[in-house]
């Protein structure tokens, strides 16, 4: 941390700093601080980018008059502020973003994953989702991940392989955005990945770490193991990493769209791997690839301190049960108590216990099982759930509510895995359009198996390996032909008054809606700006326990702890990438636990 960056955070009352300092020492090596690395690890990087680099790690945000883009590498934040620059608009920005992603954050998204767009519309004021995640095949079976005694596979068993491969939903996702709000040439998006992929870029520190602690897991399959241990050893930081198999489908997908992708070469690239894995062939076929298609889905908006919260609805869960978290914590005086107060905290991990009881139960596919959306975020229901945390002391244990429907289902609790990875791209252009897109493999290094030098998704398995619970119920996560399964992404844009205020996002599976609640939080109730909230601690409850950063103040410990949480020290390595529009101009911020930075112009 640099002096500038300790006395802002030391004049702000805030411990934010150390954990930002944490996050870049943790991928420093030795002898070097976080910011020399910051600043070196990627290679040629224009002023503009090393300038944003430095203002997250004194924790400023970055300014900008016009336009901004949030993403989590320096590299595909450039590619977007090109085509921003050159008059393109964020849809056309978020091609460009996400093309680079799948190249020098291989772990986390790419073509052969899946996403959730929210886009606000500057013209009409309308705000609209598009589901861009996975399918099940078709020849998907309930006992896809169980043994032959019936058993639920073990996760990393299920996981590594073609088995867990869904149809992937990222291609045709930036097609249908591009269509409906683009407005540059969609062939000149994917130069900067062309590029790129041909000379080759430098590893980074989270990248190369990534890789080494992978093993044998990464390794498994030929093509996998050619890119990420050139010479039998794992990629090292800094080195020069070229991808010419991802020039070609990068190419091929320029010049003919994502049909290019669904069909032809590249679908047959994708089904030999995922048939052809050893030890744990998938079931991925040409139709599967061919048939799939993007929805336009409503989003699910929440009001909150005079602002609507809007996210995306099933199959995600992240709109709602933000939702359901901010609509139970809206009648308590959040604001006068503050950041660091205990009773905050405990306010707010209670509601998240509530409201993910209640995604364990109802919250899946809306095209395969009935849903009381609305009633789950119904204000009355919200009202009658807050009134539980109305005591001094965490909730003993919580229970699925019962949230109005319009029929009647009955249905079991899931313990489906979503383990962290993950990436997030938050954009405002020229025209004061906002989109905030979150964009995944799944797990880190997804099924581990690759085509057309891309990375398959594992997203198969955020489905319940069970069909039913303990007492019989059926799971309403339960895989199914052509099913989406159940997700904790949460992309999120703020208004006031209908107009943006606030575009954000993360990766960290289940943990997604706990550190996107926080930096809403942080912004609307204890008034800090972007990477303020950003930076601020995370402190995530979903299942009981409270799980902290290290280095959490005596004041919050002790008070927790003397409210009967059981606390648990943990890495939430979140990738809250934020960006706040206020009356001046555009306030971007990066999470300093990542390597993403924010431009702006």
């Amino acid at each position: 941390m640099t002096r500038t960056g300790l006395a802002l955070a030391l004049l702000m009352g805030s411990t934010t700093w150390a954990f930002a300092q944490q996050a870049a020492d943790a991928i420093a090596p030795e002898g070097e601080s976080g910011d020399q690395v910051q600043l070196e690890a990627f290679g040629d990087l224009t002023e503009p980018a090393r300038d944003a680099l430095a203002a997250k790690a004194d924790g400023r945000p970055v300014t900008g008059s016009d336009w901004m883009v949030s993403a989590a590498h320096p590299l595909a934040v450039e590619a977007g502020a090109r085509v921003l620059e050159a008059g393109g608009n964020a849809a056309d920005a978020m091609v460009a973003v996400q093309v680079v992603l799948g190249l020098v954050e291989p772990q986390s998204s790419g073509l052969g994953g899946g996403a959730f767009l929210v886009w606000y519309d500057a013209e009409t004021g309308e705000v609209t989702t598009l589901d861009g995640r996975e399918t099940a095949p078709f020849a998907a079976t309930p006992t896809l991940f169980q043994d032959d005694e019936g058993q639920p596979l073990g996760f990393m068993d299920a996981v590594v392989g073609g088995r867990s491969v869904g149809t992937p939903g990222t291609p045709r996702l930036m097609e249908v955005a591009h269509r409906k709000w683009g407005r540059a040439n969609w062939s000149g998006l994917f130069q900067d990945g062309i590029r790129l992929a041909e000379d080759g870029f430098a590893v980074s520190p989270r990248l190369a770490t990534l890789v080494a602690g992978e093993g044998d897991a990464l390794a498994r399959y030929p093509a996998t193991t050619e890119y990420f241990f050139p010479d039998g050893a794992p990629v090292a930081e800094g080195a020069t990493l070229q991808n010419p198999a991802y020039a070609e489908t990068l190419r091929a997908l320029a010049a003919e769209g994502a049909d290019a992708f669904y069909r032809g070469p590249i679908a047959q690239q994708i089904v030999e791997a995922v048939r052809g894995a050893e030890d744990n062939p998938g079931l991925l076929s040409l139709r599967d690839l061919e048939s799939y298609r993007v929805v336009e889905r409503p989003a699910v908006c929440v009001e909150y301190r005079a602002h609507d919260v809007c996210g995306m609805g099933p199959p995600s869960s992240g709109g709602l049960t933000l939702g359901q978290i901010l609509g139970m914590l809206e009648g308590y005086d959040l604001p006068g108590m503050g950041a660091d107060s205990p009773e905050a905290w405990r306010l707010i991990g209670d509601a998240s216990r509530l409201a993910f009881a209640d995604r364990g139960r109802y919250m899946a596919d809306v095209d395969f099982v009935p849903m009381p959306t609305e009633g789950l975020i119904d204000r009355a229901y919200l009202d009658e759930r807050a009134t539980l945390l109305s005591g001094d002391d965490s909730l003993p244990e919580v229970a699925p509510g019962q949230p109005g429907w319009s029929h009647a289902m009955l249905w079991g609790q899931d313990s489906a895995l979503e383990l962290p990875s993950t990436t997030h791209i938050s954009i405002v252009d020229g025209d004061g359009n906002a989109l905030s897109m979150t964009t995944t493999i799944e797990n880190g290094f997804g099924s581990r198996v690759m085509a057309g030098g891309f990375l398959l998704n594992n997203e198969l398995t955020d489905f319940s390996f069970e069909t039913h619970d303990a007492d019989g119920w059926p799971i309403a996560n339960a895989i199914a032909p052509g099913k989406r399964p159940r997700s904790s992404m949460a992309p999120t844009i703020v208004l006031q008054d209908d107009m943006p205020v606030m575009v954000i996002g993360s990766p960290g599976g289940s943990r997604i809606i706990g550190y996107v609640a926080k930096a809403v939080i942080a912004h609307l109730d204890w008034g800090m700006d972007v990477q303020q909230a950003i930076d601020l601690p995370n402190i995530v409850n979903r299942f009981g326990p409270m799980d902290i950063e290290a280095g959490l103040p005596e004041v919050l410990t002790e008070g927790l702890t003397a409210a009967g949480f059981e606390l648990n020290e943990t890495a939430l390595t979140s990738g809250l990438q934020g960006i706040v529009l206020t009356p001046e101009g555009l306030e971007g911020g990066a999470d300093p636990r990542r390597e993403g930075i924010a431009l702006g112009g």
